[in-house]
């Protein structure tokens, strides 16, 4: 992998790691449902617009667009505005692998190894060790919200596994049509019309400037910049090459917290930062063939790699 392509890898992995920060200027002006809708409305207009069908069924988009777009967000963006801190929260989504390594055995009859198996369960083990944590700290609500938003983010890799598209950054913006009409409607019965308006009509002033800056940060950085240089990275490298680039995200999402936040995290939440984290690659990799990704196993962006071919996921 030459040297330039290593730092376009790096670049995205910042680019993922600061999108949590993003999201918490975000949130301190938005409600969080609202946001979500807003953030994928902003999305998916020009996907109607100009991005060409990715020929997948129907059924998986909206799969894909429940889980990853919808209800992944819906558990991260209400678990940070109930407290959750921005850079444990870029931790706590790499459950989203093995879960989506759980799901497959259960939902898609995928043979789970026993070095799968044990991955998961480090992994579980350092959820469990950031959650006893957070809990004596802020409460449990909040962590489970989202883990949930990981969960679900893993149900949606299942849908974009099963729509086999050949155009997945196609996908990746036309799932985007997906959350807005669900979350704009559980918004308005959770949040109600009294928020969301008091929110839009302070939404231009000084005071909001960093929420809208968080915004277009989460759509043109961690979204589109993103996801279309990981995705031109995946058509030039093997997969084993590139994915494990992805484990940096929550490095760069604590440390960024904890300079730009004052987020600072417990012992024990490092070191179940550093179970996840080798939980996620054990269960990820084979041991045979080094570090290649299980099929199936997303990125941050979305998109979906297979085994060990050159394309992109």
């Amino acid at each position: 992998m030459p040297f330039r392509h290593i730092l376009l890898a790096l670049a995205v992995v910042t680019f993922w790691g600061l999108n949590f920060l993003a999201i918490h200027y975000s949130l301190e002006h938005f409600p969080p449902l609202f946001l979500v809708g807003l953030r994928f409305l902003v999305l998916a207009i020009p996907a109607l617009l100009f991005v060409p069908w990715p020929e997948v069924k129907v059924k998986h988009l909206i799969g894909y667009g429940l889980g990853f777009g919808t209800f992944q967000f819906f558990g991260l963006y209400l678990g940070m505005a109930a407290g959750f801190p921005a850079g444990l929260a870029s931790l706590v989504l790499q459950a989203s692998a093995p879960f989506t390594v759980l799901l497959g055995a259960l939902l898609l009859h995928e043979k789970l190894t026993a070095r799968r198996a044990t991955g998961i369960a480090i992994a579980v083990a350092g959820l469990l060790a950031v959650g006893i944590s957070r809990g004596s700290i802020g409460g449990w609500a909040p962590f489970l919200l989202v883990v949930f938003g990981a969960l679900s983010w893993a149900l949606g890799n299942l849908a974009s596994r099963q729509a086999q598209t050949d155009r997945p950054l196609n996908l990746v913006m036309w799932m985007t049509v997906v959350p807005p009409i669900p979350m704009f409607s559980i918004s308005l019965v959770l949040e109600g019309p009294q928020q969301i308006a008091s929110a839009l009509a302070t939404s231009f002033s000084a005071a909001a400037a960093p929420a809208w800056a968080g915004l277009l940060y989460t759509v043109v950085f961690g979204t589109i910049v993103g996801s279309s240089i990981w995705v031109w990275l995946m058509r030039r490298h093997p997969a084993g090459v590139v994915a494990p680039f992805s484990m940096l995200v929550p490095i760069v999402g604590i440390v960024a917290a904890w300079l730009v936040l004052g987020e600072v995290p417990t012992w024990l939440e490092l070191a179940g930062g550093v179970l996840v984290i080798g939980g996620v690659l054990w269960a990820s990799t084979r041991a045979r063939a080094g570090l290649l990704p299980k099929k199936g196993a997303l990125s941050p962006s979305g998109v979906d790699p297979p085994d060990a071919k050159p394309d992109p996921r």
